[in-house]
């Protein structure tokens, strides 16, 4: 089960802004996926205590952590506001260049940035986001798989995700493009409620 279209047409940020605010879209090559309802205690404890590790790492460093929702405008060329065509909502991000940041959200690549997969969203995170976020140049994208207990890491490097990196949620995990942070898994495992069948 993946996000529902809209329609078929093709949108911009501009059509996007005039959406009733009461349903959340990612707007990913001009195609408008309907979100779907509010995540799983799992999804929202996973994105929360990774955001709290990395702020708490981050702090008195020129780079900011944000969390969902938030509008990321990922540009394919200088083209206006207006005119982009990709508008996604990632769980939790990073950037290190303030120009990125404004008002209404960010404009351009995040440095880092991870996405809690849940049973709607898993293809559309593992598939049409990441071809989104490689295009963008999102220098490190982590899939955190709550059932799996494992993340998977992509990192760009010569224009590229080169193969990804699988690891299991136990110890901690090293955000390469942010020298000193890290993740730590256990606390965070310990805490996540039995999966029910």
């Amino acid at each position: 089960m993946g996000y529902a279209l809209r329609s078929s047409e093709h949108y911009t940020y501009a059509d996007y802004l005039t959406w009733p605010e009461d349903s959340r879209y990612e707007l990913i090559d001009g195609q408008a996926y309907l979100m779907a309802p509010a995540p799983t205690f799992n999804h929202q404890l996973l994105a929360f205590e990774i955001a709290f590790q990395v702020r708490v790492a981050l702090e008195g460093k020129p780079c900011t952590v944000l969390a969902a929702p938030i509008d990321v405008r990922l540009p394919k060329t200088a083209e206006s506001d207006d005119e982009i065509d990709t508008v996604v909502q990632p769980d939790v991000l990073v950037v290190c260049n303030p120009a990125k940041i404004e008002q209404r959200g960010l404009r351009g690549a995040p440095d880092w940035l991870a996405e809690v997969l849940s049973p709607a969203s898993a293809s559309h995170d593992q598939t049409i986001k990441l071809k989104a976020y490689e295009r963008a140049g999102v220098k490190e994208y982590w899939l955190v798989h709550p059932l799996d207990l494992v993340v998977t890491i992509y990192r760009w490097t010569e224009g590229a995700y080169g193969r990804p990196d699988i690891q299991a949620l136990t110890g901690e995990t090293a955000i390469g493009v942010l020298p000193g942070v890290i993740v730590r898994w256990d606390a965070i495992v310990e805490r996540l409620l039995p999966q029910q069948v």
